[in-house]
């Protein structure tokens, strides 16, 4: 009798691996969610319109054609083109959605009942599947149907007026938290309704709110006006109650301090040749500092202007102290503890050729870490497999969805070497 042997067990992508995801989002804060569910091995089909696919395609700057800002946030995805202003192609997307765990969009409040997709039906078809749904105000209240974009709710959340000099007027983040907030948001929703529907077999539907998302990470500056009922205001670059915190000029440029508690106040005192000022009663704890603050940072930074951001950085180190030189987004990608931990990787792309992106943020110890990224995907690229393999359509069926504009497919696909190695004509 022969030995059967056995197969060799398929490698997961990671923690969400064996999870499908229909993403229907588009711009930043779906596919930002969908970008931490693909990271995290879910497999996510990527639904966008014929001819200009998902908007951001087209924002400069491009390689090869391809636009960074796509790029940046949809790596690991499947890309299907289809018409969803068509009949077909909406029973294209409710077919699709019966064979995932979760449907994730981010348009207005009603699109998803006219596309045949709203919750009611999606549960009554399949009661496990989870709903995610992204907008600037949420499903219900007054808002509801109202446009908005990160800059909308950046001012709408408070967080404008906490941003910027004390004497100068409110200022936007440079990062759109906004959006980027509520895709962290959205997947934290989509990975608990995941663990609520393993436990009880149910789906859900998970509304979230750009706006609620952001003010939802407010946190202790939401806290100053609910138990005093004051505003807090700008504070340029110092923190509203830690002292000192926040950014010194140097000799030569500037350096930040962030000496958040005693130890690391008494460490810096120690650093710097003064640790006088560990005993002076004006100083000794949080509350004092806090009230001393005008005289406190005045003596400090005198003391920090007699040295180099260099100089600084080796007292600081080896006394302890949190600190930091102000970086360029390119110091930052390519300083030495970003390299040591792999944090930028390179993917090769069908047109692009190599391209380097950001990485996870997530490790998991020992495991996932020979996951390969795949680029982000061309326009159409996959839609003949998804269609074909998922939901059964033959490749006449397909060629006729393409004749009749319901569905795209990409033209043939160049490999990697090729794109990154163009041949002469």
């Amino acid at each position: 009798m022969t030995k059967t042997q056995s197969t060799p067990a398929r490698k997961r992508r990671g923690p969400l691996d064996g999870t499908r995801v229909l993403d229907l989002s588009r711009v930043l804060a779906g596919p930002f969610c969908s970008l931490i569910l693909a990271d995290l091995g879910a497999e996510v089909i990527k639904v966008e319109e014929i001819g200009g696919g998902d908007q951001t395609r087209t924002i400069p700057p491009f390689v090869n054609g391809e636009s960074h800002y796509f790029l940046s946030i949809n790596r690991n995805k499947s890309s299907v083109a289809l018409d969803a202003r068509t009949e077909e192609g909406r029973e294209i997307l409710l077919k699709l959605a019966m064979k995932c765990d979760v449907v994730l969009e981010n348009f207005r409040p009603g699109v998803m009942d006219r596309l045949g997709l709203g919750y009611e039906r999606l549960k009554a078809l399949k009661p496990q599947l989870i709903l995610c749904s992204i907008s600037g105000f949420g499903a219900k209240g007054s808002m509801r149907d109202k446009p908005s974009f990160d800059l909308v709710t950046q001012a709408l959340s408070g967080v404008m007026s906490i941003n910027g000099y004390p004497d100068g007027t409110p200022t936007k983040l440079g990062l759109p938290l906004g959006d980027i907030g509520g895709g962290l948001w959205a997947a934290i929703g989509v990975m608990a309704a995941l663990n609520e529907r393993n436990a009880t077999g149910e789906g859900s539907h998970v509304d979230l709110s750009l706006l609620e998302g952001l003010m939802g990470l407010l946190g202790y500056l939401a806290e100053i006006y609910l138990v005093t009922g004051e505003n807090p205001g700008r504070m340029g670059n110092s923190h509203h109650n830690i002292v000192p915190y926040g950014l010194m000029p140097v000799k030569d440029g500037h350096i930040v301090l962030a000496l958040h508690v005693g130890g690391f106040w008494r460490n810096f005192c120690r650093a710097i040749g003064r640790e006088d000022l560990i005993a002076d009663a004006r100083f000794r704890t949080v509350k004092d500092r806090h009230r001393n603050r005008v005289e406190l940072e005045r003596q400090i930074q005198e003391i920090m202007m007699t040295k180099t951001v260099a100089q600084w950085q080796q007292i600081l180190d080896t006394a302890d102290v949190p600190h930091g030189p102000v970086n360029s987004i390119g110091q930052a990608l390519n300083q030495p503890i970003v390299r040591e931990r792999g944090f930028v990787k390179e993917v090769q792309h069908p047109t692009a050729g190599t391209v380097k992106v950001i990485g996870n943020p997530l490790r998991f110890e020992g495991r996932y870490e020979e996951t390969r990224l795949e680029a982000p995907p061309l326009l159409g690229q996959h839609t003949r497999e998804v269609l074909g393999s998922l939901i059964g359509l033959s490749d006449d069926e397909i060629e006729r969805l393409i004749s009749g504009n319901v569905i795209a497919a990409a033209a043939e696909i160049p490999s990697p070497d090729r794109a990154a190695n163009p041949q002469p004509k």
